[in-house]
């Protein structure tokens, strides 16, 4: 049996002292999480998580540092395998729609996120802010992407 674990991307966007965070649906229930996303075919770490920054809140970022790596086996059965990036925001394009199941995009204070009582996606959302507040950041260059080869 073929067994794989899903390979997802999330930033922490800080701005005067707020983080952005995208309201979602996930089934019945209205949660939070920071952008993030699938890491799809072909696509690096970092390509991925500048697309789903964009797609799921319609800011344009830039990486400036990994955060962490986060293993998080849920109670879907499905293992995920974070990699959370700092990044800086760019530019806001406000005209741009919001990915499918997304909501609305919000600054938030870390006070607010690190509640209990905040109906974060998973604990992985806390957990990512946490080691940000606590000044976790490794170079981007920790990761090395291999360059794509053509299929045969």
């Amino acid at each position: 049996m073929l067994w794989l674990a899903h390979n997802t991307v999330a930033t922490i966007v800080e701005r005067d002292g707020l983080f952005l965070m995208v309201e979602e649906r996930e089934d019945d229930r209205v949660v939070f999480n920071q952008p993030a996303g699938h890491l799809e075919q072909h696509e690096t770490l970092f390509s991925a998580a500048l697309r789903e920054t964009l797609e799921e809140s319609a800011w344009q970022v830039e990486l400036s540092a990994l955060v962490g790596i986060y293993h998080y086996p849920a109670v879907n059965g499905i293992t995920y395998l974070r990699y959370c990036f700092a990044a800086r925001p760019l530019g806001h394009e406000a005209q741009r729609q919001l990915d499918t199941g997304i909501i609305a995009a919000h600054w938030l204070p870390a006070a607010a996120i690190l509640d209990p009582a905040f109906a974060a996606r998973s604990p992985i959302v806390r957990r990512c802010l946490r080691d940000y507040l606590q000044g976790k950041r490794y170079p981007l260059d920790l990761i090395y992407h291999h360059p794509a080869q053509p299929s045969p």
